[in-house]
């Protein structure tokens, strides 16, 4: 049972969220200490990058998400996220920055973030206090809800898609979803905003040659290991290499072949350091913060904090789903970070931010 209570937040959330805390961060000095020592000569280089733009700013966003009723971000939520559209739209200007051949973050001075992230919490946001506002039938409506929702969301999806963050898009859009199925509306409505999600989305992928050969290397990842199929099968090789028990905790002898290992890849280094335990472990603990999380959102009485956390929710058990299934050959490679886990700044920050609001919204329930 959920704990119906005023004054006390939910602990089995809170638990979980710490333990994935931990986890990242050990994680992360195993995977980044070579890396760290090669690139900046200082093999803590990532693990302090993280603690100073990721762990500081979310424990500031956590703290405030935790303390301040959620309720009063309702209001907020038009103009938060249309400040995160602006930083999407900031990243096609020189303020871009680019790694690669794709520009998805923005540097002020010796600050660089990523507007994608921040979108992964005000967009949900937005849509929770839209479909919670006064007029309790708008997601039946067509005019109301339906095409407004469409063209919202296909104007975030277009844009990530020509931004290539491909993950990020279908992330953003199943959390998107989910929220408006859960909102209230209309079977003919959810069916056609599949269809056309779908068909957006294939038009993307086929539209595309290295989306193409993503999917195409999912069917037989074989064909070209040497390129197109090189970073799964190594990660495959990693997480096959970890046995039952792992390697143990920095003895990884394959990482230094794995592209992405801090961000990407990082569940491969786990499962190689820690065996099938450990990895077992870390999606027992997924599993069960996301499913404390549907449970809450159940008992919600409010519609605005129901909506808040099934968005959440998916947003983090599908990127979860798809970083952890990327790696093991299970869905397409994407190239998405874990959550908690991975390096990046912004993503901790706003999952961190996340859960503190998570938690507030327990204490009302």
């Amino acid at each position: 049972m959920v704990r119906r209570n005023t004054q006390n937040f939910d602990y089995v959330i809170l638990v979980s969220f710490l333990l994935l805390l931990v986890i990242g961060f050990v994680a992360l000095a195993s995977a980044s200490s070579d890396l760290g020592k090669l690139e900046e000569n200082d093999p803590y280089y990532y693990l302090k990058h993280q603690a100073i733009y990721g762990l500081s700013v979310g424990i500031v966003g956590f703290l405030i998400g935790f303390h301040l009723d959620y309720r009063k971000y309702k209001k907020l939520m038009s103009v938060l996220f249309f400040l995160a559209m602006v930083g999407l739209l900031l990243t096609f200007t020189p303020l871009g920055t680019s790694s690669g051949s794709v520009s998805r973050w923005i540097q002020l001075g010796p600050v660089t973030f990523q507007p994608s992230e921040f979108l992964k919490l005000f967009f949900i946001g937005y849509l929770a206090a839209w479909f919670s506002g006064n007029k309790s039938d708008r997601q039946g409506s067509m005019t109301e809800g339906f095409v407004p929702f469409l063209s919202i969301s296909g104007v975030v999806a277009i844009l990530l898609l020509i931004q290539k963050s491909t993950s990020a898009a279908i992330i953003l859009m199943a959390g998107a979803f989910v929220v408006y199925v859960v909102g209230g509306a209309k079977k003919k409505y959810i069916l056609a905003s599949m269809c056309i999600g779908l068909v957006l989305f294939g038009g993307f992928i086929l539209g595309t040659d290295y989306r193409r050969e993503r999917v195409a290397t999912f069917f037989n990842r074989n064909a070209d290991v040497e390129d197109s199929g090189y970073q799964v099968t190594q990660a495959i090789t990693t997480i096959g290499s970890g046995g039952v028990t792992g390697v143990g905790f920095g003895q990884s002898a394959i990482k230094t072949t794995l592209p992405e290992r801090i961000g990407d890849s990082i569940f491969a280094v786990i499962a190689e350091e820690f065996g099938f335990i450990g990895s077992a472990f870390l999606i027992l603990i997924f599993f069960t913060f996301v499913t404390r999380i549907f449970l809450l959102s159940k008992r919600s009485r409010d519609q605005f904090g129901k909506l808040l956390l099934v968005g959440f929710g998916t947003i983090i058990g599908v990127q979860a789903l798809i970083h952890m299934g990327g790696n093991s050959g299970l869905v397409p490679l994407t190239g998405v970070p874990l959550p908690f886990i991975s390096f990046g700044g912004s993503a901790l920050a706003v999952f961190m931010t996340m859960t503190g609001i998570v938690l507030n919204i327990s204490k009302k329930i």
